[in-house]
């Protein structure tokens, strides 16, 4: 048997910010079978991810530059993290009707070999699945890793988070008010600001668009100065931060979302801070903590359970949605997590 399959596909290579026109559409067709004694995996694919990092992948690849995954193909599917139904299986570790989330390609139909550390196979089912494109996937894991694993917060510590909206900042700002911390976050619009202050329970947000002098936005936010900053934006945002770090602070360097679709990357002048003040500043790729998932999981499920912690989506609906959902993280469009519905089964 075999099934039409709807795909987004990569035209070239892109330099500035995204558009949809960089992005084709066909169908074509798949076999609803796997070959004889293969290791493949069919899958139909329920909700695709719209993550910052994919905007990387689409640069033409440059040796020189390191890159946290391979840039896309043109002419081919892009792809990125997914929750999918097994339809048919080669795979031992999967058999048909399992759920998994990991790398699938943007399409209906996707035929993967499942690889540790990039596909797992999900055992709760008592939560929305759409979930694991974000609260309890990826993101999930890259708030909980970067918050607690990197930034060792403790009670009473002052937390910065910038791009606190979206799918791994509301995270990070609820699990430190979890610790007793005191919470700031930015966002691009009064919506996500307000959101921040009523629907995650930040003691305070601002909006950087609005700021004149975001060192000045900063002081007013934390007169005693800040000892977290989970960095999502880079650029002038970090430049701002290092004149309002305390001595021994920490920064979890997530992301640089305002740097991504510029072609010459904004400077930082204020680094001579990290000495005077001994700040720690650690990058990190949420990868190298895959194998404390099941740490995560049992942490993040009963909290979600209980109603004790809140998360939003933005949702796309259908595959046809999809380049606009993705081009719009860069724009700011989205309000939480942004999540593309292919199909709700």
């Amino acid at each position: 048997m075999t099934a039409t399959n709807k795909q987004v596909i990569f035209k070239d290579y892109v330099s500035g910010f995204p558009k949809e026109s960089d992005f084709d559409f066909t169908t074509s067709t798949v076999e609803l079978s796997v070959p004889k004694g293969s290791n493949s995996v069919l899958v139909k694919n329920l909700y695709l991810s719209c993550d910052p990092y994919m905007r990387i992948r689409m640069g033409k690849p440059d040796p020189s530059t390191a890159a946290l995954a391979q840039a896309y193909t043109p002419g081919q599917p892009i792809n990125g993290y997914g929750v999918s139904r097994v339809i048919e299986s080669g795979h031992p570790d999967y058999k048909k009707g399992d759920l998994l989330w990991g790398f699938v390609g943007w399409e209906e139909y996707s035929v993967i070999t499942p690889m540790n550390r990039m596909h797992f196979k999900i055992q709760h089912t008592d939560v929305p699945l759409s979930y694991y494109t974000g609260l309890l996937g990826m993101p999930g894991m890259t708030a909980y890793a970067g918050f607690y694993e990197i930034c060792s917060p403790k009670e009473g510590e002052t937390v910065y988070v910038s791009a606190a909206s979206g799918a791994v900042g509301q995270l990070v700002g609820q699990f430190a008010k979890m610790m007793g911390c005191y919470v700031v976050g930015s966002a691009g619009s009064k919506e996500k600001v307000d959101l921040l202050k009523t629907k995650f329970g930040f003691d305070d947000a601002f909006n950087y668009k609005e700021e004149q002098d975001l060192s000045a936005a900063l002081k007013r936010c934390f007169p005693k100065g800040i000892d977290i900053y989970f960095e999502n934006v880079g650029g002038k945002m970090l430049d701002a931060v290092l004149l309002n770090m305390n001595p021994h602070g920490r920064i979890a360097v997530c992301g640089m979302i305002s740097q991504y679709n510029l072609e010459n990357q904004e400077g930082v002048h204020n680094l001579s801070n990290i000495i005077y003040k001994r700040i720690r500043i650690q990058g990190f790729v949420v990868s190298d903590f895959y194998d404390k998932i099941p740490k995560f999981l049992e942490f993040v499920l009963p909290q979600i359970k209980e109603g004790k912690i809140t998360y939003v989506e933005d949702v796309a609906e259908g595959i046809e949605k999809g380049p606009e959902a993705l081009i719009g993280l860069f724009h700011g469009k989205n309000v939480g997590k942004q999540v593309v519905v292919i199909a709700r089964e």
